[in-house]
């Protein structure tokens, strides 16, 4: 957890850039009743019943100290799928950096295996050499800041009925556009000294 923390509080260099990573699903569903439109006085309306359409995964870059945000849908979350998004913040998103400190939770396909997995031993290694990988806690997936953004993403834009992926990807690059643009920040304030405070029960006791 203070490895994190202290990340977070470092000065922004582009030879060393820190990025958070995480993802989420969402579920496809389409409208059996058209939905009522909506009135003076009368929001939109819809029926109980819809159609399940399968799921897609979102990936969520988050670049803390420049306040810049890629979502990538995909159609599932495989060690492959991983890997190739490894692959993107080397080789597209910065490729002249010395090494790209990456923030992600335990999942089981968040290992440098699944690079391998995915890539021809010089290729994997070539990645990963590139890539410095900084892991949450055991239940302290909070500490990721790109699971803030995925928050707002799915409060300002996927808490409603998408019915394919194409409109998915859609709406969700308008979004990220926006917020871009907006250079909208993440307003982190827990600091170590706040959580030798208020998580105190979690450390050791020393007795003199």
């Amino acid at each position: 957890m203070e490895e994190l923390l202290q990340l977070y509080t470092q000065k922004y260099d582009s030879d060393y850039p820190l990025v958070c990573f995480d993802e989420t699903s969402k579920q496809l569903i389409s409208e059996i009743i058209k939905p009522l439109k909506a009135q003076p006085g009368q929001p939109e309306r819809f029926d109980c019943e819809y159609s399940r359409k399968g799921v897609c995964n979102l990936f969520m870059f988050f670049e803390p100290f420049n306040s810049w945000r890629h979502v990538e849908v995909t159609d599932q979350r495989t060690s492959i799928d991983y890997a190739h998004q490894m692959k993107y913040l080397v080789d597209q998103r910065y490729p002249d950096a010395q090494k790209i400190k990456v923030v992600q939770d335990n999942l089981n396909t968040h290992v440098k295996a699944s690079i391998y997995k995915a890539f021809m031993p010089a290729e994997a290694r070539r990645i990963l050499n590139k890539l410095e990988f900084h892991y949450t806690p055991k239940h302290g997936s909070w500490l990721n800041m790109a699971e803030t953004e995925l928050s707002v993403l799915s409060r300002q834009c996927l808490k409603r009925r998408i019915e394919d992926k194409e409109i998915l990807k859609e709406e969700v690059a308008a979004w990220e556009k926006r917020r871009n643009q907006n250079s909208a920040p993440v307003d982190w304030r827990f600091t170590t000294e706040d959580a030798r405070i208020k998580l105190k029960r979690l450390y050791p006791s020393i007795k003199s």
